[in-house]
């Protein structure tokens, strides 16, 4: 009589089918790479086919591989939708785990955080400040619970599958100078250095195309996820760069706001896993959130809130 599947051991092949490499699933699941080889090795006795392969100096999951590892995602779905609904009678629902962009953790985490203190004061909540890019994977691959992303007009996010998505709000993008720059718009900048993200990410790729579509190509000397790191830079006059609103809620670095053509926003956005979405640690949270960015808002909505706009 044949034994059934170690949801454990799904669950690694499952991670090896999003991660790559042996070695990625160990480092993110804390185990030795020899570990998770051992426990790979069982499954497939468990299963009684080959589910790897070598590949030069790595494995590769077969064609039978594959299979049982959208397996194991249905399988590891299902056992989160009861998870859940078991959930439901507890009067303090299970922690949940936020991956945010930096703009949103300075603007959005604390009031969430506060909302939550009153309305759900048992839940716990873990926060980590990744790129948008990083937190998608890891809600697929259970990292997560819930990622704060972005994206930019023109620059869609991959729709991965299993994921629930729900639009926060627009916020939107502006040139920022320092107060005393005799910059009046876009195009007036095409001499000046350029600060702005990585070569790679996205609003790096739409940043660019802004400036070529202005009619030059912009003189990037400094490069700096750290859109606070931005800002001083601007704000000190040795450089220019476009930036969310949402960014400068509360920032006591002065800068000055210039409109751009067309008047281009950013979508905000929450992505859960759809076999979790309707947990009530995601629910509470994504409520929080929708309060917190009508609040931001609303601030900057305030005349006497916002950094001078030309």
């Amino acid at each position: 009589m044949s034994t059934g599947w170690s949801t454990h051991r799904l669950l690694l092949l499952r991670e090896l089918q999003l991660r790559g490499t042996i070695t990625a699933v160990a480092a993110a699941l804390n185990y030795s790479p020899s570990t998770v080889s051992q426990q790979l090795a069982q499954l497939e006795q468990e299963v009684g086919v080959s589910l790897l392969q070598a590949d030069g100096r790595r494995v590769r999951l077969t064609a039978q591989g594959e299979a049982v590892a959208e397996h194991a995602a249905r399988v590891l779905a299902l056992e989160e939708r009861v998870r859940e609904d078991l959930d439901l009678d507890n009067p303090i629902p299970a922690p949940v785990r936020i991956s945010a962009l930096q703009t949103s953790a300075r603007a959005l985490l604390p009031r969430m955080l506060d909302m939550l203190a009153v309305s759900h004061p048992g839940l716990r909540i873990e926060a980590w400040v990744v790129p948008p890019e990083e937190g998608l994977f890891e809600v697929e691959a259970r990292g997560f619970d819930l990622v704060i992303a972005e994206q930019y007009p023109g620059h869609t996010r991959e729709r991965r599958p299993g994921l629930d998505r729900v639009t926060l709000g627009r916020d939107p993008i502006r040139l920022a100078v320092s107060p005393d720059s005799p910059i009046r718009s876009l195009e007036d900048a095409a001499e000046a250095p350029w600060i702005m993200e990585p070569v790679g990410t996205a609003v790096r790729t739409w940043s660019v195309q802004q400036c070529r579509a202005a009619g030059f190509e912009p003189d990037v000397r400094y490069s700096a996820a750290d859109l606070l790191a931005q800002v001083r830079l601007i704000s000190a006059g040795h450089a220019v760069g476009l930036l969310p609103e949402q960014l400068l809620a509360g920032d006591e670095s002065p800068v000055r706001l210039i409109d751009l053509p067309g008047n281009p926003h950013r979508e905000l956005f929450t992505a859960a896993r759809e076999s979790s979405r309707e947990s009530p640690g995601i629910v509470a949270v994504r409520q929080a959130l929708r309060q917190a960015f009508g609040d931001a808002t609303a601030v900057f909505e305030d005349p006497h809130a916002m950094p001078h706009i030309d």
